[in-house]
């Protein structure tokens, strides 16, 4: 059994080869095409990420997300989500990079085995950006009016926080 877990990487990237083979696809070809759109994409998508991460950064400097925690944090506590990762709750929606850089800042400060740690990692794990798939997929699909999809998806990402802060606490304390 071992071996075989050792081995699904491998696997994977033997049977896209073949598959490419097989379909006469070349394979290093598309690799590097896909490659250069993904560096592409980091390129359109970094200005953006660097304001939310300032906007994030100038929101902790001022002392806003201490604040917000302070007064969410008896509410958070009681439904058993830390009240240190209010700032992590309130990017997600909007920014999945920039929520894995405040994630990453929780996890350097309260250490991976933390409580605090572990909920931001799961958290991260179990919700979505909301905006921006709202965004690309209604657009993607030329639908214009999201009334009800919005608050749908906030109730679906509030969802995903609180059952990431259950998980934690059940598997791992």
């Amino acid at each position: 059994m071992k071996l075989l877990i050792t081995m699904v990487v491998p696997l994977i990237l033997a049977s896209a080869a073949i598959c490419g083979l097989v379909r006469r696809v070349d394979v290093y070809g598309a690799l590097v095409q896909g490659a250069g759109e993904g560096l592409e994409v980091t390129l359109k998508i970094l200005p953006a990420l660097v304001g939310l991460l300032t906007a994030v950064y100038m929101l902790r400097a001022s002392g806003a997300l201490d604040l917000a925690a302070a007064v969410l944090g008896p509410l958070l506590t009681r439904v058993g989500i830390p009240p240190e990762t209010v700032g992590l709750m309130l990017v997600r929606p909007i920014s999945g990079s920039a929520a894995l850089g405040v994630g990453s800042e929780l996890i350097t400060a309260y250490g991976p085995d933390s409580l605090v740690g572990r909920t931001a990692a799961v958290m991260l794990g179990s919700t979505e950006t909301t905006f921006y798939t709202i965004a690309v997929y209604f657009g993607a699909a030329g639908i214009t009016k999201s009334r009800y999809a919005v608050p749908a998806a906030l109730c679906a990402d509030l969802a995903g926080f609180l059952a990431a802060a259950w998980a934690v606490r059940v598997i791992f304390y």
